[in-house]
């Protein structure tokens, strides 16, 4: 299975997926860390890949995305973004709204 293949098959299992720096116990940079706690407060269930672990996939992901930096939160396989955005739907309640209709 080629990267792209990999990335695909995380989207799809998984309807609520945040590509990050470490995981949600130990993330390893503040926008990582920032993002765990929007979704957290948000009362999220979701799945991490962390991208530290797999360097191909953390340069491949960011042709996939077209989104330069991580960390990346995906819902139903669609790009929201990063964790600026993430902190503004928390903030505007659009993110909890978006997790509810999460397959």
């Amino acid at each position: 299975m080629d990267v792209i293949e990999r990335i695909k098959s995380q989207l799809s299992a998984n309807p609520v997926l945040l590509y990050m720096k470490g995981t949600p116990d130990f993330p390893q940079c503040g926008f990582s860390a920032a993002a765990v706690r929007a979704l957290s407060a948000a009362g999220a269930s979701f799945g991490h890949v962390n991208i530290f672990e797999d360097p191909e996939l953390r340069e491949a992901l960011k042709q996939y995305s077209n989104w330069p930096t991580y960390p990346q939160l995906y819902v139903n396989g669609e790009l929201i973004g990063g964790s600026d955005i993430i902190m503004e739907m928390y903030n505007s309640g659009e993110l909890q709204k978006v997790l509810s209709e999460a397959k």
